[in-house]
């Protein structure tokens, strides 16, 4: 399992967790740094994982590529014009491999790449204004943004365009849709609207104490969110109530949750993983069946004395090797297009 965080001072930051032969009262899990560059010349900005290649976007406009297995730079995206704010990869449940990246920017531009090699398939305009956050649907034929013009937009996947746009009233920061695509979750400052994914609707609405700053959606239901009450707070999305918290799980405000759950059908002892990151550089890993306790403690947890911005991780494994394409030709971009 790994992890990579984005931090304010340009860094990004790899990490391997290692589980072996455990007792769930004990913390017995590590968190190994694999790398740590300045691979930006802005702030690091997004960050997204899937398989064993990674990706981080930053306010110096660009996107850059890792292979996760070796530790390795794949080089760099400088298809946007504006800072990169959103990251998000499309993966087949058949595959382990990611088949298209999206990136969005503060232009209100959305970039489609193909992720095998990594070249560039088109450029939509979605938003007037800054997208602020970019969910793609597991079948991979849409993805649903929201920005800064207080509005919603839809992106066909398979024409590559703009299918649908509406205006909300409000400025939505997050957007995700749960792990079946039927619901997804927008985060308004302190409230988290649980939607149906055919026509919109608000299906229930969950009050957060504070600012929302980072959510992942989990197995039977479940929202992870954390945020400036530097909880991390499970909700049932079904009845719109909080299952279970993990309270003070930082010291400093929660910027990035993510859920490193295998998904390989076997495991099925192996605790149910979380890992979460903090403005003040700490990365934690919890259990979070253990929540339940009155002060569950990390399994893992290492400080990179950084200002930490984004976290992003991957469970999977593949013996492929990500690879960086240098041109492609008309008839491979429209048939990825219609392929995705």
């Amino acid at each position: 399992m790994s992890l990579i965080a984005g931090s304010y001072e340009k860094f990004i930051w790899g990490f391997k967790l290692k589980p072996s032969k455990h007792d769930l009262s004990q913390s017995t899990l590590t968190l190994t740094q694999t790398f740590s560059y300045p691979s930006h010349l802005g702030p690091i900005t997004a960050t997204a994982a899937a398989g064993p290649v990674a990706a981080s976007g930053s306010s110096d406009d660009t996107i850059h590529l890792y292979d996760l297995s070796s530790a390795a730079s794949l080089g760099s995206l400088h298809h946007h014009t504006a800072s990169v704010t959103s990251l998000s990869f499309f993966t087949p449940p058949s595959l382990s491999f990611p088949r298209n990246l999206l990136s969005a920017a503060a232009d209100g531009s959305v970039c489609i790449f193909d992720a095998d090699p990594f070249v560039h398939l088109k450029t939509i305009k979605a938003h007037k204004k800054a997208i602020n956050d970019l969910s793609v649907h597991p079948s991979g034929k849409l993805a649903i943004s929201v920005g800064r013009d207080e509005c919603l937009a839809m992106l066909n996947l398979v024409r590559g365009r703009r299918s649908f746009y509406c205006r909300l009233g409000k400025e939505a920061s997050l957007l995700k849709f749960d792990l079946g695509g039927e619901r997804f979750f927008m985060v308004t400052e302190q409230k988290i609207g649980v939607h149906e994914a055919e026509d919109a609707r608000l299906v229930v609405e969950l009050e957060c104490p504070k600012r929302v700053l980072c959510a992942a959606p989990g197995e039977n239901g479940l929202l992870f969110s954390g945020g400036e009450d530097r909880n991390i707070t499970a909700w049932d999305t079904k009845s719109g109530k909080s299952a279970y918290c993990i309270e003070d799980a930082h010291s400093a405000r929660i910027k990035g949750i993510v859920i490193l759950t295998r998904n390989d059908g076997v495991g099925a002892d192996d605790p149910y993983l979380l890992a979460s990151a903090s403005s003040d550089g700490v990365i934690r890993v919890w259990d979070v069946r253990m929540a339940f306790k009155e002060k569950p403690n990390p399994l893992a947890e290492v400080n990179t004395k950084s200002r930490l911005t984004c976290l992003a991780g991957s469970s999977l494994r593949s013996s492929k090797r990500p690879q960086m394409g240098k041109a492609v030709q008309k008839e491979k971009v429209d048939a990825a297009v219609e392929d995705s």
